[in-house]
């Protein structure tokens, strides 16, 4: 009987700040960013201490674990980061040492991008070997994450609605990435390390666009309080050329002009807390709405959600599942 494991995929964060430009070397595939982009995100991360996601990933790993136990899938589950230690390479070749034959992976990302899940496919095809493999494509429409973030949603709601004694606007979020990524690549005819080649399904539109705004929508649905919501595109990098919108600050600034003074802006592309949260949400999002007046709240994170963990063992199941009856037939 082959030994089945599930792997999760997370981008990754270093622990202090003097390790931020190995870390964005690593982001960036090596090539050189501006010493000012470096000295920004340092002094971002040096504002809100370090990020946790690395720690609070291995946390989401093991609920994962123990939701599969606790239904009867007994399963080791391995968790791999794609910019920064455990990086995916040397978790993928312990997996191998510990006998793992077959391997369930999903990207703790949950809107499927080439820029996500494409580089994360790759990272583990590099090191996998004889390693069968079934890769969770995208999972922006499963029913317990939308009811995860509805979970976090609802009380900070309603709370926030009480104090202001009027409706509050909701605006959800996901990361924002550069409009070339979401276009439809053309297939090199030779594939190279600089343009490898496409995978299938890799050379239509990107669906992340639409995955990130359907995601928000069965939120939305989940919780019928909302009478206003609204959906933006943040933490637009500093590289070269145009990133996908409409910003948050845009949508912030349309708000404002229409009179609110309360919003609740949650991020529904980010499974944790991580410096996209923590500074750019809490220090810089917050400051820019005060500035126009409006006070601006948000939902806790997702974090130990159980219900994300029930989640993610679901998809984990299927995919141990589908790896299962290919091993039988």
């Amino acid at each position: 009987m082959p030994k089945q494991a599930v792997l999760l995929l997370a981008h990754g964060t270093p622990e202090r700040v003097d390790q931020i430009p190995e870390y964005l070397r690593n982001v960036v595939s090596g090539r050189p960013l501006p010493q000012h982009v470096v000295e920004e995100i340092q002094h971002r991360y040096s504002l809100i201490g370090r990020s946790p996601l690395t720690e609070i990933t291995l946390e989401q790993g093991r609920l994962v674990e123990a939701e599969l136990a606790a239904t009867g899938h007994a399963t080791q589950v391995y968790v791999g980061m794609r910019n920064w230690r455990p990086y995916i390479p040397d978790v993928v070749r312990q997996m191998l040492a510990d006998g793992v034959s077959e391997a369930a992976v999903l990207c703790m990302a949950p809107q499927n991008s080439r820029t996500s899940v494409g580089l994360y496919r790759r990272a583990v095809q590099a090191e996998a070997g004889d390693l069968r493999i079934d890769f969770t494509e995208g999972w922006a429409q499963h029913p317990l994450l939308a009811e995860a973030f509805a979970e976090r949603l609802r009380p900070a709601l309603a709370k926030l609605t009480a104090e202001v004694g009027a409706p509050v606007p909701v605006l959800f979020t996901a990361h924002s990435v550069p409009t070339r990524t979401v276009e439809a690549p053309t297939a090199p005819a030779e594939a190279t390390q600089a343009q490898p080649r496409l995978w299938p399904g890799e050379a239509t539109p990107d669906p992340y666009v639409d995955e990130a705004r359907h995601t928000a929508a069965l939120v939305a649905e989940r919780v019928p309080e909302i009478l206003s919501w609204s959906f933006a595109f943040q933490s637009q990098g500093a590289s070269g050329g145009p990133w996908i919108g409409p910003t948050v600050e845009s949508r912030i600034d349309a708000l404002a002009a229409e009179g609110a003074k309360t919003l609740i802006l949650q991020p529904i592309g980010f499974l944790c807390d991580h410096v996209e949260i923590l500074y750019d949400v809490d220090i810089y999002f917050r400051g820019y709405a005060a500035n126009l007046g409006i006070r601006l709240e948000r939902p806790a994170s997702l974090n130990a959600s159980p219900t994300l963990a029930k989640a993610v063992a679901d998809l984990a199941r299927q995919s141990l599942g589908r790896l299962r009856n290919v091993s039988v037939s």
